[in-house]
C-alpha cells in the first residue's frame, strides 16, 4: 500500500490543478477519490477489488447528464495520462467491464471526451 500512496497523491494533485468545468457538477477530485482503489488493478490486472468497482459505480451514477459525463471522461483521461506507463492501457479500457459497469467510452488518453453525450 505504501507504494500506491505517491500515485494517489499524484492523481489528487492533478485533479486539483486541472481546468475546472463550470457547467459540470462533477469535479476531478471526486473522480480520482473514487478511482484511487483501482490503482493496483490498473497496474497489474487480475480482478479489481470491490472498493474499486464501488467507486466506478459511484462515478457512473453521478454522471447523469452530458456535461457530467464529459467532465468524468476528461478527469479519467487526465489521470491516465498523468500515470503514463505506470498503468496498462488495456486494464484501463477493461476496468468498467470487469466491474460490470457500462460506460459509453473507453478509458484512454486518446478518448475524445467532447463527443460523449
Amino acid at each position: 500500500m505504501a507504494k500506491l500512496a505517491p500515485c494517489v497523491v499524484l492523481i489528487l494533485c492533478m485533479a486539483m490543478l486541472g481546468a475546472p468545468i463550470a457547467e459540470a457538477a462533477i469535479q476531478c477530485g471526486f473522480v480520482t477519490t473514487n478511482i484511487a482503489p483501482c490503482l493496483s488493478y490498473l497496474k497489474a490486472g487480475g480482478n479489481p477489488a470491490q472498493p474499486c468497482c464501488n467507486g466506478i459505480r459511484t462515478i457512473v451514477r453521478a454522471a447523469n447528464n452530458t456535461p457530467s459525463r464529459q467532465a468524468v471522461c476528461n478527469c479519467l483521461k487526465s489521470a491516465a495520462a498523468g500515470l503514463g506507463s505506470q498503468i496498462s492501457p488495456v486494464n484501463a479500457a477493461n476496468l468498467p467491464g470487469k466491474c460490470g459497469v457500462n460506460i459509453p467510452y473507453k478509458i484512454s488518453t486518446s478518448t475524445n471526451c467532447a463527443s460523449i453525450k
